[in-house]
């Protein structure tokens, strides 16, 4: 009985080879990814292999795309740099046109000019004048009338309203520096009509200086600064009396 048991185990012995060696060469893998023959290891190694679930084929350069984006105000269209640019030319009228760029000069941007005019109206409130009707109002029939004079004088050059807009408003800051002065004092006579005289002449030099910047407008900043000059005197006559 034993020995009929005993030939069929020789019999399959020599079938199968013997038992399973993981050692010997018969069990040897193909890295189908590597194409290298790795002896003796699993037939699945990359399947232990920790992977990102979230990762797409595209996300190979990723990182360098996200690096490369432009920052996020420079996507509104919001350039920090030419903010500072305007200002600074405002707050320094005698400042060489050198440092200030053209692309500075003709930057559309409107949140500085509307802060200022809140700033402007919130000066004359402290004084008891709700004036911002009339803020609103003047300013804005005189940027659509400075808009059309400047697209009468400048026929080689694109004028942009939204350019208008936005120099007329930065350069309303010495009017804003006028109605804070009144705070505290009083405007009305000599010393007061000299410093109005004082803040409307700052503000239209600065004003035809970056017209002429934006616009390419040379050998007219005189002709620029007249209109500059009315504007800016009806909101001086609103801020002393």
């Amino acid at each position: 009985m034993s020995s009929g048991w005993d030939g069929q185990y020789e019999a399959f012995q020599g079938q199968s080879g013997g038992f399973y060696d993981p050692t010997s060469s018969q069990y040897n893998y193909s890295d189908a990814s590597a194409g290298n023959v790795q002896q003796g290891g699993s037939a699945y190694p990359n399947f232990m292999t920790p992977s990102d679930p979230y990762a797409t084929t595209d996300q190979q350069g990723g990182d360098d795309e996200i690096s490369n984006e432009p920052p996020l105000l420079e996507e509104l269209g919001i350039y920090p740099e030419h903010i500072y640019q305007k200002t600074l030319s405002v707050l320094n009228p005698m400042r060489s046109s050198q440092h200030l760029r053209q692309e500075a000069a003709a930057d559309a941007d409107l949140a500085g000019p509307l802060v200022f005019c809140l700033m402007f109206g919130s000066l004359l409130l402290l004084t008891g004048k709700i004036h911002f009707n009339y803020i609103y109002g003047i300013g804005a029939l005189g940027c659509v009338a400075m808009y059309g004079l400047l697209l009468l004088m400048n026929v080689t050059n694109e004028v942009s309203f939204t350019t208008v807009v936005s120099v007329l408003g930065y350069c309303i800051l010495p009017i804003v520096g006028l109605a804070a002065l009144g705070v505290g004092l009083s405007l009305r006579g000599l010393p007061g009509t000299a410093a109005a005289a004082a803040a409307v002449c700052w503000c239209s030099y600065s004003a035809s200086k970056l017209f002429v910047t934006a616009f390419n407008m040379q050998h007219q900043q005189l002709l620029v600064a007249y209109p500059c000059s009315m504007l800016y005197a009806v909101f001086a006559l609103i801020t002393v009396f």
